[in-house]
């Protein structure tokens, strides 16, 4: 039995479970971030877009409430879409929203910033509103965690810098049965599927990946180890009652050493 034990802490051996080795050494010295984790608007987003000015009767054709796009902008319920108080623009299949005044805008590819920006030059360069500040807002930043990991499911934050180790954190970490080193994160660019594999035990596998920075709708898929994919199995089962006898048996020589002591 205390084989069986010993057999089980060494499959789970800290070089089997300890994150980002490696780290210490190959980033000892400060390392400038190459990724760029800006998100891009993407068909299907629902964007929140608020112009300003100084002068407020200029920007009533363009601002309902704080954010464009309300009762009075004419625009259907398909293309405007109203909850709670808060107006968001709906990016069609092909990146395109309906804005007030200006008509149907190409916004798919473009990061926030870009789509603030073109708005603002038309608005000045049009004579509308000559000191507009435009803000511009994803506000369907979701992702998916499955595998196994502790609460898998899909996962909605706010903000535009989103990493796996946060996605995986927000999702209760990994099961020890998880395999560390093959967690893929699966991502649909310009029409197309990709996949990247990270290693989350070597910190470079990690942190040079172009999936490390999420994006909209990305799916983090952590997988099991093949001991333990079906959970119930025997080997499943082994490996758990295995690991409450080892935490059992050093419990026992650790009282039994202080007693002694």
């Amino acid at each position: 039995m205390i084989f069986v034990g010993f057999l089980v802490s060494s499959c789970l051996s800290d070089k089997k479970i300890v994150y980002l080795q490696g780290a210490e050494a190959t980033y000892k010295q400060a390392t400038d971030i190459q990724q760029v984790y800006e998100l891009v608007v993407q068909p299907d987003d629902q964007l929140a877009i608020s112009v300003s000015s100084k002068t407020k009767e200029l920007i009533e054709p363009f601002n309902t409430n704080t954010l464009i796009g309300g009762g009075n902008s004419g625009y259907s319920a398909s293309t405007v879409n109203v909850q709670s108080g808060v107006t968001y623009f709906q990016v069609d299949k092909e990146g395109n929203i309906e804005f007030p005044v200006f008509g149907t805008l190409k916004v798919g590819g473009m990061t926030c910033k870009a789509v603030s920006e073109m708005i603002r030059k038309r608005l000045v360069e049009g004579n509308y509103i000559n000191d507009a500040v435009v803000n511009t807002k994803i506000m369907s930043f979701k992702v998916t965690v499955l595998g196994d990991v502790k609460t898998p499911g899909v996962q909605n934050f706010e903000g535009e810098r989103l990493t796996v180790l946060e996605a995986i954190g927000k999702a209760g970490d990994l099961n020890n049965s998880a395999k560390r080193n093959d967690v893929l994160v699966i991502r649909e660019e310009d029409g197309k599927r990709v996949t990247y594999q990270m290693n989350l035990l070597d910190a470079e596998s990690v942190f040079s990946s172009p999936g490390y920075y999420l994006q909209q709708n990305d799916v983090v898929y952590v997988q099991p180890n093949k001991s333990v994919r079906v959970k119930g199995s025997t080997s499943y089962t082994l490996l758990s009652v295995s690991s409450t006898l080892v935490s059992m048996v050093v419990s026992i020589v650790s009282l039994i050493i202080s007693l002694n002591n």
